[in-house]
């Protein structure tokens, strides 16, 4: 697999992602018959809270790892992968912890895999601009 070809997978999962967090807010809404907002509902908020915490950080991390993919040289394929794959576990493993509304493993597991992603990302992102002129 090429290094575009790696980040499109990644960023595809991840896209996907948002838009399974995306219908589970519609769900909850007609579910609650709430048209707009949360009108004070739970369930509802946390849906809203989950799929926005996700829109927050996929993009900057889709973004990195294209830009990453696109440094072909300096940009080793460990980084896309050890990246991508911390994303979107990180992503998945949030989302699900949230959903429970407590403080439990899989949100702090998830917050931890998606800062080590963009970490690296914004590591590798300095790193790979820095190389060519060491």
């Amino acid at each position: 697999m090429v290094r575009l070809e790696i980040a499109a997978a990644y960023a595809g999962v991840n896209i996907l992602l948002l838009l399974i967090l995306a219908f589970r807010v519609t769900s909850a809404r007609r579910k609650n018959k709430v048209a707009l907002g949360d009108a004070g509902n739970a369930e509802v908020l946390r849906a809203i809270r989950v799929h926005a915490n996700a829109a927050e950080y996929i993009p900057a991390g889709i973004a990195g790892i294209t830009l990453l993919a696109l440094l072909e040289p300096a940009a080793p394929l460990w980084l896309l992968h050890a990246s991508g794959a911390s994303l979107t576990l990180g992503r998945i493993l949030h989302g699900i912890g949230f959903s429970m509304g407590v403080l439990n493993i899989g949100r702090m597991a998830g917050t931890v895999l998606t800062f080590t992603a963009l970490a690296l990302i914004g590591g590798g992102l300095l790193w790979a601009a820095f190389a060519q002129q060491i």
